[in-house]
């Protein structure tokens, strides 16, 4: 049976460059992205089955290699690239090093995960890689009904764009709904984004994440802030400025304490298996090639040698350009490489353990950047050229990371549907390197359109931003606001390994806790109302395969439907061109968009109980 052909690749290249726009769009809103796997794979089964009337499973499994490639190599790149901005290194989003970054970095996930691929995902068997399995239940099911999926995905595309459209677009719709009011030296608040997209990843993190994500923003907008009373210095401000203003420079840095805590804690409890599955490098280039069914044939020695070569030139020439300093390039390029390997082995087993929703990609970079920064503190290495070079190397990893975990979880697919993994991986690097090339202008055309950092909030490359300032410039951390957070996580992480050891159903894991309390409450509140529809679909209908849950596809559209029109209302922002419309007040607008809540909640919970693919 045929598998990497031009249709796959061509295909594969058009879902993934799609893909990657609408990641990059919903990553700099909510600091969040989605996989793009089982989407990809209805999509193919619908053009393979049909349009083209044949079933070839491995085809459409190279199709979703190259759309999910593209979507964490974007979630890898807008959660780091950006602060280059934010900070003031770069003016804008040059094409050639943003694309670089993405290229290499992706590159080198591929290449180091390669090698593990047979100690993690073939020989260790309570690595159960979760989206792995649910895509090749898709793709294996012969009973799936391909076209109903597409359907589902469509109109998920239809009503999240004509969301998006109506509120940024025309302005009918607010985009959140916001209450804050002083009560005696305190100051409450509540709000909500009014967005599909976010209602979709709350339902497709299920309800044990989207709480957890809830209940990190109650901690820091219902409960901090009241106690932290107002400042003397904000006492004649708005309930809502203070409210904005008190997360921003206090609040969302015990979330950040509470991250790093989680990076170094995600390493710490998976030392053992990384440990086994390095110890099994030797064996896996041992056999001889012919020996080696095409079933189990990695991408040979040789190629990943020369990979490997032109990634670390690639980023020493990079660097070198980036900070003008031949020492301290070589110095970022092999922090870079020592760094990038052992989170990619990281995450490749984290992804295995709990699946690619609770991979702490943002502890990891954040362990990353923490460790770089210091290092060059104790080399002398400073100024502007520091926070270059401390920004690419966390953006390289986090890109390298992210990589790695979708990598993954694609040859787990393929191992479960009988696909040459070589083939896969080729596939998966050109599913890096071609969605790349619309990275930076889709960044660009963004930050012109809405302001990353303001409009978009762009959550963690604010946070990187701030942590480099800080080390390199003349930024301060809340140091005090840090090591709260850091006690807060040690003891979640105490609370949490408790009720893993007493077997609790109920668990509190550390990372979406912790990317709650950074985030605003107002992402965090769809994302638990997603969450919910989640578990009520789960009471009606049982706990179906995500392959032929019709919510989930939905789901997918409505993050592609809400991120495209995102996209292209950036378009005419960029030309100059204003569609709003001053036709009903903010209040009735925000009334009428409490209601469009509760319809994209009726519209999903309606679908996903009537039917199934």
């Amino acid at each position: 049976m045929k598998e990497l052909t031009l249709l796959s690749i061509s295909v594969g290249a058009v879902i993934g460059v799609v893909m990657t726009a609408a990641n990059v769009y919903l990553g700099l809103y909510a600091g969040l992205t989605v996989s793009a796997s089982i989407p990809a794979a209805v999509m193919a089964l619908a053009f393979y089955r049909g349009i083209l009337k044949r079933d070839n499973i491995l085809e459409s499994n190279i199709v979703q290699t190259m759309a999910s490639a593209g979507e964490s190599l974007a979630a890898g790149v807008i959660f780091t690239i950006p602060a280059l901005v934010i900070v003031g290194a770069w003016k804008d989003f040059a094409f050639w090093p943003t694309t670089l970054i993405a290229v290499l970095g992706g590159l080198l996930g591929v290449v180091f995960m390669i090698p593990l691929r047979k100690a993690l995902i073939v020989e260790d068997k309570k690595l159960r890689y979760p989206e792995g399995v649910a895509c090749a239940a898709v793709l294996k099911s012969a009973s799936s009904d391909s076209k109903l999926g597409l359907r589902s995905v469509i109109q998920g595309i239809l009503v999240g764009g004509s969301i998006k459209f109506l509120s940024s677009g025309l302005g009918i719709l607010q985009g959140s709904v916001e209450w804050a009011a002083k009560l005696g030296k305190s100051v409450f608040f509540f709000g909500s984004d009014i967005s599909p997209a976010l209602i979709a990843v709350g339902y497709i993190i299920r309800l044990d994440i989207a709480s957890l994500v809830f209940l990190g923003g109650a901690i820091g907008w219902i409960i901090a802030i009241p106690l932290m009373g107002i400042p003397p210095d904000l006492v004649g401000a708005s309930a809502l400025d203070i409210s904005w203003s008190l997360w921003s420079t206090k609040i969302r840095y015990i979330g950040v304490g509470a991250m790093i805590v989680g990076g170094v804690w995600s390493i710490y409890s998976v030392r053992k298996g990384i440990a086994s599955g390095l110890t099994g490098l030797k064996e896996a280039y041992t056999k001889k090639e012919d020996a080696v069914h095409a079933t189990n044939r990695d991408l040979s020695l040789t190629v990943l040698m020369i990979t490997f070569v032109v990634c670390f030139f690639g980023m020493f020439w990079l660097y070198d350009y980036l900070i003008q300093s031949f020492e301290y390039a070589i110095l970022t390029t092999i922090i870079m490489f020592v760094a990038a390997f052992l989170f990619v082995a990281v995450s490749s087993y984290i992804v295995g353990l709990v699946g690619s929703s609770n991979n702490p990609v943002s502890g990891m970079t954040i362990s990353a950047l923490l460790g770089t920064a210091a290092l060059f503190l104790v080399f002398g290495f400073k100024g502007d050229s520091a926070i270059l070079a401390t920004l690419g190397v966390a953006a390289v990893v986090c890109c390298a990371a992210c990589t790695a975990g979708d990598c993954s979880q694609d040859l787990k697919t393929g191992s479960l549907v009988g696909a040459s993994p070589r083939a896969q991986q080729i596939a998966q690097m050109l599913g890096v390197v071609i969605p790349a090339a619309v990275i930076a202008p889709t960044l660009s055309l963004l930050h012109h359109a809405y302001g990353i950092g303001t409009g978009l909030k762009a959550p963690q490359a604010t946070l990187f931003a701030s942590i480099t300032n800080a080390f390199f410039g003349d930024g301060q951390l809340p140091v005090d606001m840090v090591i709260m957070g850091m006690i807060m996580g040690i003891i979640i992480i105490v609370i949490d390994s408790f009720l893993g050891r007493n077997d609790w159903k109920i668990r509190l894991h550390l990372m979406p806790l912790a990317v709650g309390i950074y985030l605003p409450v107002t992402l965090s509140v769809p994302i638990f109302i997603g969450g919910i529809i989640r578990y009520l679909v789960i009471r009606a209908k049982g706990d179906r395969p995500e392959g032929e849950d019709a919510g989930i596809l939905a789901s997918s559209g409505l993050i592609a439907g809400e991120a495209l029109m995102g996209v292209l209302i950036a378009v005419f922002l960029y030309l100059n061109l204003n569609m709003k419309l001053d036709l009903i007040g903010k209040q009735t607008s925000e009334i009428l968009s409490m209601f469009v809540i509760v319809g994209i909640a009726y519209f999903l919970h309606k679908l996903s109980v009537k039917k199934s693919v």
